[in-house]
């Protein structure tokens, strides 16, 4: 079967993977991507690097006019960070409802599990400043008026003089 194309336009592998995705993690699990993706600024990193969200369950409903009830949210974690998100369940519901812009999630059950840990790329390393970089960028930016806008160009000018090639 040929995929159909649509045009010239590039499209972005993770706005793809999440068109995929969404609806299937939302069948399966009751959640989106967004919320997976955005973990580590729920919880910090911190307990990010040991846990991660399971999936979301609704509580049954008979019929429609049922009054809402919050879900319970489960959450896989290592045993190092079992007792870390159950002191801290309080704040990490009120920060998964701000997430999602209302008060769907109710509970939070633990799952102990092992995860895998998705190690960071390091930040690029940086070279000194030389005198003679600092003293072109100001030259560049001298007949600038703004002082604001200077300020941040010369900002702008000694992180790119800085960053290692």
């Amino acid at each position: 079967m040929a995929a159909k194309r649509t045009g010239g336009n590039a499209v972005a592998v993770g706005d793809l993977a999440t068109k995929l995705l969404d609806p299937l993690l939302r069948r399966r699990a009751g959640m989106s991507i967004a919320l997976v993706q955005s973990w580590d600024e729920i919880v910090g990193e911190r307990l990010s690097s040991m846990s991660r969200p399971e999936k979301v369950v609704w509580p049954k409903r008979s019929n429609e006019d049922d009054p809402f009830e919050p879900a319970t949210l489960i959450i896989a974690c290592e045993a190092a960070a079992a007792m870390r998100i159950q002191h801290e369940t309080g704040e990490i519901i009120g920060r998964v409802n701000a997430f999602l812009g209302f008060g769907a999630i109710g509970r939070i059950r633990i799952v102990q599990k092992t995860i895998i840990r998705h190690e960071k790329p390091p930040l690029p390393r940086t070279v000194p400043l030389s005198d003679g970089d600092a003293a072109r960028i100001d030259r560049l930016v001298e007949g600038i008026e703004d002082e604001r806008l200077r300020a941040s160009l010369v900002r702008l000018g000694r992180a790119i003089a800085t960053s290692k090639r």
